[in-house]
């Protein structure tokens, strides 16, 4: 895979280092004496930060092959360990993406956060940063580095605004994608050593590899990558992460955090381990219907909505990493779509969810009922973002899914038989908590109390309604860009690189 410095200015480095800049001046000069100040200048940092990284898209050219965007310049020298930077059409949505859900992030804790304002908003526009880092890196050990950053913001989000049982949750979330990470740089160290002293994951990509090392590294990759989507049977972190979250960390969790583990399979795995990634690849494509399938079902019992969304969201990314190991281009461009959409609706999802919170104090379904009466705007809203995850056709929801299922049925037809019953699970769980939660009479003098969304709450959930109506209705322009990555990706994995 070819790469050429590129002469537009630093637009991933200023995508990643302005939300980090204003996080950190939020930080030092925000207090809660001055919030409203804080909120505004969070808002703008997080505009100007979206707002860079549009000209990713307007310039990204869909028919050029390698990395695009591309810096580079010395770090740590002595071990030939670069700045290095490069986007391609499997990380490029990835990063408007990421500064989109920031500025919805920071639209929702408007009135809600009332207490360290500046930590809050500062916390969430550091992480952005560093996620969108995470996307960008093209050097293995700035990759690392970008990676397991990530957690500390996010640590501080769920330790400080979280629920009831907020430190046992952030511990969980810690320890479980941290140490699934430690066998991933033992991994990245090796593979520094046998390409002859370089981090360049581009490099790692042409190295020869015998099969057993090829399933050492494999493996050391998929116990960083599994922990993150995360992939059944080491997904029981989440949930519990999700209910004690703020709805922020919740929104960003979800849509951003999950998918840094899912992106890990086509950046590093796949292209690295080509030989490992087919041979291992049934015992993936088992563990991914076991998520589509059992954990659809697992949802479908919750009484938190927290906790429903949650195991959808585990449901859902089984899509993904089910589409990467089929080895066939609908199924890989299914899975990249079906990312792009998980982070829009479940984002949506758990900022419903948080709105209702911040009303009645409750996650419980059974101690809600005829929300409709008293909030028909925000009703139509769930109801719409409730259809979207359960995969109605014109919304995001189906794109990618069905991208996955075609793709699924080429490769085998069970396979795909087995994945499109998703879809009805997905129906069902979704369905049956909009029924419960916004139809019928007023359940209880709780209900009753309730108010429907004003102006901000509107704004923030529609932008996320058009982008998710948009997807749906137009797929074009994220398919577009994916395509000549994708046989790229797949040419590499179709060749051996047993020496």
């Amino acid at each position: 895979m070819m790469q050429s410095i590129s002469t537009l200015p630093p637009f991933l480095s200023l995508a990643i280092w302005v939300p980090i800049a204003f996080g950190l001046l939020v930080l030092a000069f925000g207090r809660d004496s001055n919030a409203g100040m804080v909120r505004v200048g969070s808002l703008i940092g997080a505009l100007v930060s979206f707002a860079l990284t549009l000209p990713l898209i307007s310039h990204f050219d869909n028919a050029a092959h390698g990395m695009q965007f591309v810096e580079k310049s010395p770090w740590i020298e002595r071990f030939n360990i670069l700045y290095s930077l490069g986007i391609d059409g499997l990380s490029l949505w990835f990063i408007p993406l990421t500064a989109f859900i920031t500025v919805i992030v920071v639209i929702s804790a408007w009135q809600v956060i009332q207490k360290r304002v500046a930590q809050y908003m500062g916390a969430f526009l550091i992480l952005s940063g560093l996620m969108i880092g995470v996307f960008c890196a093209m050097d293995g050990l700035l990759f690392y580095f970008f990676f397991e950053a990530t957690l500390i913001p996010m640590y501080i989000i769920i330790g400080i605004w979280g629920g009831e049982n907020r430190v046992y949750a952030s511990f969980k979330f810690f320890l479980y994608t941290f140490f699934g990470s430690l066998l991933t740089l033992i991994a990245i160290i090796y593979l520094y050593n046998v390409s002859g002293g370089s981090f360049d994951i581009l490099t790692w990509h042409r190295t020869p590899l015998t099969m057993r090392e090829q399933i050492f590294i494999f493996i050391a990759f998929l116990m960083a990558f599994a922990v993150k989507v995360p992939m059944f049977p080491v997904h029981t972190w989440l949930p519990d992460v999700h209910v004690e979250a703020p709805t922020g960390g919740s929104a960003v969790l979800a849509a951003i955090m999950l998918k840094l583990g899912a992106y890990g399979f086509v950046r590093f795995s796949l292209p690295i381990t080509p030989d490992a990634s087919h041979y291992m690849a049934n015992f993936i494509i088992t563990l991914s219907l076991i998520a589509v399938v059992y954990i659809g079902l697992v949802a479908l019992v919750q009484k938190d909505m927290k906790k429903l969304v949650a195991y959808s969201s585990i449901a859902h990314m089984g899509f993904v990493t089910l589409g990467f190991f089929l080895f066939n281009d609908m199924a890989v461009q299914g899975g990249l779509v079906q990312m792009i959409s998980h982070g829009f609706i479940s984002g949506a999802m758990f900022l419903c969810i948080g709105v209702l919170y911040d009303r009645a104090h409750s996650r419980q379904i059974a101690d809600y009922g005829g929300v409709v009466n008293k909030m028909p705007k925000f009703a139509a809203l769930f109801i719409f973002f409730s259809m979207a995850n359960c995969g109605l056709p014109a919304t995001s929801g189906f794109v990618g899914e069905f991208m996955v299922i075609l793709g699924a049925v080429k490769a085998n037809f069970w396979i795909g038989m087995i994945a499109a019953t998703a879809l009805i699970f997905g129906a069902a769980y979704s369905l049956w908590m909009a029924k419960r939660v916004i139809f019928g009479k007023v359940a209880n003098h709780h209900v009753a109390e309730l108010t429907d969304i004003g102006a901000r709450e509107f704004l923030m959930l529609g932008l996320l309604a058009a982008a998710v109506l948009a997807m749906g209705l137009y797929p074009a322009p994220f398919t577009d860009t994916m395509q000549t990555s994708v046989a790229d990706l797949l040419a590499q994995v179709a060749h051996s690189k047993l020496p």
